[in-house]
């Protein structure tokens, strides 16, 4: 018990970092996989498709190398109009907030992004996918709701909906693991939320327990969409080295094209840790864990139905050409046995009542966030604007390699 208690610490403190801090610990690490594809994998030579994500500091591009992403709507807002309570959460480039409208009083989740730190990673790409599948969540009910964007000089803002049932990590953590009919609901409302996704050509490729919220009923919200990757046709595919090291498949281990089931692999991973309580092929050593990934066949309790079995086999088939998925996507995983309990038309319609409620009193009830985001200060300078005497060349480059990131919802949205 208390090697399984390291393992699981271990396990949470590791999947707070990315995936490059993790490539670069492994770098400096002398434990060596013998298996010759995880030896490339570890290889920290420059990358050759120029989306892939640059891990070494550079210096911000210069006017030549800013992309012009369409005219600026040059919206009204601003950092001053919120009222910003408490730190909810945290990421690579800033902050996600909780915060008040001094007008109308509702309550948002305002992501703060520092525009100096996405361009020293040239992440600006990135940020602005993330955006651009922000503006078409708006009509399916378990994405997370985009309500406007704006920018200062150095800073992005997301404005978006306050979800306050706590990260499916966190209720994991707590659990260990769920019984059946609950994994079944929060499974069937990420595939459909996947399912979505891939009916707009995009690829998710980040699906995680940190990525999956509950609302203030239970149901499943899917957030950050940072690796969404778009235009991806039915049979298309993409070979960007990126994701979360647990939930990697095998296709993108071994740098080869891959499509949109690599959401369904990660599906299946999800399924499996919400039902086991560790993601399938886990090992505290990053490279050995990549080795299992690729190379050790899936090893399943018997304390699980049948068709959930067949299941966890068809998402985490290796070979994504026999994959649960490959030939008809979001259908396949809609029509399989383990499923059977699962009226669509009802739970797209959130007319089952979810298996678990969070009980959150309102919108300041904070007791399913992580005291480790609750308890750090607000950032002075998240609600005020540099002084413009203050805003130098390169703060000036960035806010022009941001343009067109602005975003005001037209009256019909809200029709």
């Amino acid at each position: 018990m208390k090697d399984k208690t390291t393992s699981l610490t271990s396990f949470m403190k590791q999947r707070r970092m990315g995936l490059n801090d993790f490539i670069q610990r492994l770098a400096t690490n002398s434990y060596a996989c013998k298996h010759s594809e995880v030896q490339s994998i570890l290889n920290l030579s420059p990358p050759q498709d120029p989306e892939l994500m640059n891990t070494n500091p550079s210096p911000p591009p210069s006017p030549s190398q800013q992309i012009n992403l369409g005219p600026s709507s040059n919206p009204s807002a601003k950092p001053s109009d919120f009222h910003f309570l408490k730190v909810i959460g945290k990421g690579s480039f800033g902050k996600v907030l909780l915060a008040r409208h001094r007008t109308d009083d509702n309550f948002y989740a305002v992501k703060v992004l520092q525009k100096k730190a996405i361009l020293k990673k040239k992440e600006e790409k990135h940020i602005m996918s993330e955006r651009n599948v922000l503006l078409k969540n708006v009509k399916h009910p378990f994405l997370v709701g985009l309500h406007y964007s704006f920018q200062t000089a150095d800073k992005l803002y997301f404005v978006l909906d306050y979800i306050n049932g706590g990260e499916l990590f966190y209720h994991l953590q707590r659990e260990r693991c769920f019984l059946e009919p609950r994994a079944r609901f929060y499974a069937a409302e990420i595939a459909s939320a996947l399912g979505y996704l891939h009916s707009l050509n995009i690829v998710y490729r980040d699906l995680k327990p940190e990525n999956i919220l509950l609302d203030s009923q239970g149901h499943i919200i899917l957030t950050d969409f940072g690796l969404c990757k778009e235009n991806i046709e039915p049979n298309g595919t993409t070979s960007t080295f990126c994701g979360t090291p647990e939930y990697l498949a095998p296709e993108v281990l071994h740098k080869q094209p891959y499509d949109r089931t690599v959401d369904w692999w990660c599906l299946g991973a999800v399924l499996y840790e919400m039902l086991y309580g560790l993601p399938p092929f886990y090992s505290r050593n990053t490279a050995e864990m990549y080795d299992n990934i690729l190379n050790k066949p899936l090893q399943l309790k018997p304390n699980i139905s049948n068709s959930a079995r067949h299941l966890l086999e068809g998402l985490l088939q290796k070979d994504r050409t026999k994959r649960l998925g490959c030939s008809d996507d979001f259908i396949e995983i809609k029509n399989h046995i383990f499923f059977t309990p699962i009226n669509w038309d009802d739970l797209n319609a959130k007319k089952i009542t979810p298996p678990f409620n969070p009980n959150v009193t309102g919108p300041n009830d904070l007791r399913h966030f992580d005291p480790e985001f609750t308890d750090e200060p607000v950032p002075s300078s998240i609600g005020c604007s540099p002084d413009s005497a203050l805003v130098t060349a390169s703060i000036k480059e960035a806010a022009e390699a941001f343009v067109g990131f602005s975003y005001a919802p037209s009256m019909d949205s809200y029709l």
